[in-house]
């Protein structure tokens, strides 16, 4: 067969480098491109507290009088001061940008205005609230994304959040409230943070400023002290808040030092059912444990024949759904496959991706289900073991 001038011109070239090259030359170009991208965005602080009335919104006005008497122009971009006598104080002297106005339901409400801001262009803007939800028909629906878009934009930004908001510890704060907070943020929000200040209160101090009406009104006072502000909830909170700075801090440092040297690289799979309340749980779980070793972590779901998309309940389907996005916003990628067999396929993910650790929810079986189950678990944990991958069930 007579071959082509190309064929013969190329046939001793090594075709695999050639295509290396220009991958490797793409690769670099995006690096840099990151990197000019990360040195011209805002530096970003939070201030986190276990509860309500700690002081974070009162440190944060605070930090803003020593900005500004530095000769740094800083802002109000947002605050709320919840009628607190001392803190509303604090915001005399100190520049504001005006709100954005709006009706709502036959109301004048106000927001965060973002092209304000932007527009402004101060040194240092000050937002409160970072895990409020914005009024329906503004351009973010949450404020922690009017952050980002401000934070882009190469503006410096400081605020505030309480521990209960944090996404991954919703499970955690409802176990230790009996109250299911709905306005949260991913943890992904405060991983981008470049200091996180704990406002630490011991549940004495806390409880004494209730009980002073420094935290809410006097006909609040008394239902504050039977629910959410009980001493055991306190110290739990407490507990919580602590541990994320202390995780953070230890991220930060694993991350920016360089000569951390013999650590292994962890890479997460999580793996889920169209069980709604287990994957949940799951999700959030391994968010958090991908959170502090800083690592990549993927959301596994195997569509096995009976959960075709012809033959899956309605109900399932928006569950799994939701649990997508939800994996989706604490930083998972995620990867549904359909197989017959469910080790295989988890086996297969964790060669692909080179995972580290596997984790998977504790079964909520009947005794006839645990003996059909336990050669599928077997299984799973021979291969597992043989691949020197790690395994854990979250409870």
């Amino acid at each position: 067969m007579t071959k082509s001038l190309v064929e013969i011109l190329t046939r001793d070239l090594p075709q695999f480098d050639i295509d290396k090259s220009v991958m490797d030359e793409k690769k670099s170009a995006q690096d840099f491109l990151n990197l000019i991208k990360k040195s011209r965005r805002g530096k970003f602080k939070i201030y986190i507290g276990m509860s309500a009335g700690v002081g974070k919104t009162y440190r944060m006005l605070q930090e803003a009088h020593s900005l500004l008497a530095s000769g740094i122009d800083v802002k109000i971009g947002y605050i709320e001061t919840h009628n607190r006598k001392e803190t509303h104080a604090l915001l005399d002297g100190l520049p504001m940008i005006p709100r954005r106005k709006l009706f709502y339901k036959g109301k004048e409400l106000e927001e965060l205005d973002v092209q304000a801001v932007i527009n402004l262009r101060p040194e240092v803007v000050i937002v409160d609230e970072l895990a409020h939800t914005n009024i329906e028909g503004s351009k973010n629906e949450k404020r922690w994304q009017d952050v980002m878009e401000i934070l882009d934009a190469g503006i410096n930004v400081i605020s505030a959040v309480n521990i209960q908001h944090i996404e991954s510890l919703n499970d955690d704060v409802k176990n230790i409230t009996s109250i299911e907070v709905k306005e949260r943020i991913p943890d992904s929000v405060l991983a981008q943070a470049d200091e996180v200040v704990n406002i630490d209160l011991t549940a004495e101090e806390l409880i004494d400023r209730l009980k002073a009406g420094k935290i809410y009104d006097a006909a609040k006072i008394n239902t504050a002290l039977s629910h959410f502000f009980k001493n055991d909830h306190i110290l739990q909170l407490r507990e919580l808040a602590l541990k994320e700075v202390a995780s953070q801090v230890q991220r930060k440092v694993e991350t920016e030092v360089s000569n951390i040297k013999n650590i292994r690289k962890e890479k997460f799979l999580a793996c889920i059912s169209s069980n709604e309340k287990t994957a949940k749980n799951v999700i959030r779980k391994a968010a958090r444990l991908a959170n502090y070793y800083n690592s990549k972590w993927y959301l596994l779901y195997v569509q096995v024949p009976r959960e075709s998309a012809d033959k899956i309940a309605l109900d399932k389907q928006r569950h799994l759904i939701n649990n997508f996005k939800l994996a989706t916003e604490l930083g998972a990628e995620i990867i549904k496959v359909e197989n017959t067999n469910v080790t295989r396929a988890i086996i297969e993910q964790c060669e692909d991706r080179k995972i580290t650790t596997v984790c998977i929810g504790k079964p909520h079986l009947n005794l006839w289900k645990v003996i059909v189950a336990t050669d599928t678990f077997n299984s799973l944990l021979n291969k597992l073991s043989q691949e020197n991958i790690d395994l854990v069930i979250l409870s």
